[in-house]
């Protein structure tokens, strides 16, 4: 079945649905330039309000693998790709991208230029699209002018609090976007954790006594009014170590009196490199997001473009990349985080 993009530029593209068939779909085009990985990409909540588009041009060769799923749903509004992997070959897939898309409700579409359509991105800065399956008119392009992500924490947080695993060290987790794999990389650490609604109040947090609070990543703009309560949250809790990841970062800056600002196209994808500004020496990471933090004093950067990736606050401390999903080569900030609690348990 024919499908049709055009964006708020009114700039249109051609190709074809698969997944959820003819269904119109109003979203912000960001591209994400991981060659694998498109497993967690689709699962990660930070994607909620967003149509993604993949750099790479073949998606789908290894199937769907259910290990691999960051969370339960498939987070962006639709996909678009240029070719699709039908037949996927991997001893662990469970099936093809077209019908696990189906089976969610999912629109994608394939068949598109996305090398032309990521230059358009690139060049003029990330911006709203529609999906439909007739030519498109000038009330679609307005359509995609005037869309908006809104409350999107409140989209993919959990409605109630939970625990998960036993261990030695207790940790509230505040879910703003929970991804799996941060939770796995915290429960092989001997970790007990206690999830939090992103509308928990300081002192519900308090009250499982935690050693520290891990800030997970998440959609939407940080400074978005509807986070003031997250932020306020977040100053009545300075007192104990916080581990702040993308979203988690940018709202723990804004809690300590920082500014944030939206990027012209973001950071997306499995090969971000940042440099530690203690040591010099430079990572490779997974990263989403579309906002960075102002500040002069970072404890990371991002190596293409100087952005800040992290900043330390002493007992806590947050990164704009995901230590824990895609490049391993960060995974010890989860043990930096057990340290910085054990000092501040033998301090007091």
């Amino acid at each position: 079945m024919t499908a049709y993009l055009i964006l708020e530029n009114g700039t249109t593209f051609q190709g074809e649905f698969f997944g959820k068939q003819g269904q119109e779909v109003t979203g912000e085009i960001v591209f994400s330039t991981g060659m694998t990985g498109y497993l967690e990409t689709i699962t990660d909540p930070s994607y909620h309000g967003q149509i993604i588009l993949q750099t790479f041009p073949l998606i789908g060769n290894y199937g769907v693998i259910s290990a691999d799923l960051e969370s339960d749903s498939i987070s962006p509004k639709a996909y678009i790709v240029k070719y699709l992997c039908q037949e996927p070959s991997n001893f662990r897939s469970d099936g093809d991208l077209d019908t696990f898309f189906m089976s969610k409700g999912i629109v994608g579409i394939k068949g598109i230029d996305t090398r032309a359509l990521t230059k358009i991105i690139r060049e003029n800065g990330t911006m709203n699209g529609k999906i439909t399956a007739h030519p498109p008119t000038p009330a679609d392009q307005d359509d995609a002018r005037n869309y908006k992500i809104e409350n999107a924490i409140a989209a993919v947080s959990s409605k109630k609090p939970g625990v998960i695993g036993e261990g030695k060290y207790r940790i509230a987790l505040m879910d703003f976007g929970m991804k799996k794999s941060t939770v796995d990389a915290l429960i092989s650490r001997n970790c007990q954790v206690f999830t939090f609604p992103h509308t928990a109040e300081a002192d519900e947090i308090l009250a499982v006594n935690p050693d520290g609070i891990l800030l997970t990543g998440g959609p939407g703009d940080p400074a978005d009014p509807a986070n003031t309560h997250i932020i306020e949250t977040l100053r009545k809790l300075k007192h104990i170590p916080m581990f702040g990841i993308c979203l988690g970062h940018l709202l723990l800056a804004l809690a300590n009196g920082y500014q944030t600002q939206k990027m012209k196209v973001g950071h997306r994808g499995a090969n971000q490199p940042v440099k530690d500004c203690s040591t010099g020496k430079l990572y490779i990471t997974g990263q989403n997001h579309g906002y960075t933090v102002v500040a002069d004093n970072p404890s990371f950067v991002n190596v293409n473009d100087g952005t800040c990736e992290g900043l330390d606050y002493g007992s806590s401390f947050s990164v704009q990349f995901n230590p824990g999903e895609g490049p391993k080569d960060t995974e010890f900030l989860f043990d930096c985080f057990i340290e910085r609690m054990e000092a501040a348990n033998a301090a007091r």
